[in-house]
């Protein structure tokens, strides 16, 4: 005869509480910066996780499309055996408008939560300066 495994009914906690590890990003609030021929829109990045290999669990940080270029050329250069997300195409009529501001918010988004749920590029490489981006 075969032990039938105890069974018990999950705690509110356990049902309602933070999962056990959660790494959460979102762009938000772009803000579009200078005049004329100088202008550009800059996004804030917000991560909140309780993933222990992360030494901050809530940062904020405002970065521009270029930086996201930068980022993206770097992944692909260390990461040789990851095929890395692209990023929202290169616009270059209307890049101001509210729709086109929206569209690429959800991109670069999509692409940051593709590249930090990928468990061997949320590792990172020791030789990455993780001051340069």
């Amino acid at each position: 005869m075969q032990a039938v495994p105890e069974s018990r009914q999950q705690t509110f906690e356990e049902i309602y509480g933070p999962p056990e590890n959660f790494l959460e990003i979102e762009v938000r609030n772009p803000q579009t910066h200078g005049t004329s021929r100088n202008m550009y829109t800059s996004y804030e990045i917000v991560c909140r996780t309780n993933i222990p290999a992360f030494k901050l669990k809530h940062s904020v940080v405002r970065r521009r499309y270029s930086d996201f270029e930068y980022f993206r050329d770097i992944l692909e250069r260390e990461s040789t055996r990851v095929t890395i997300p692209p990023l929202p195409g290169k616009v270059f009529t209307n890049r101001f408008s509210d729709d086109v501001i929206e569209h690429r918010r959800e991109g670069l988004q999509r692409f940051l939560q593709i590249v930090a749920g990928h468990p061997l590029l949320q590792t990172g490489n020791p030789n990455w300066d993780r001051n340069a981006w």
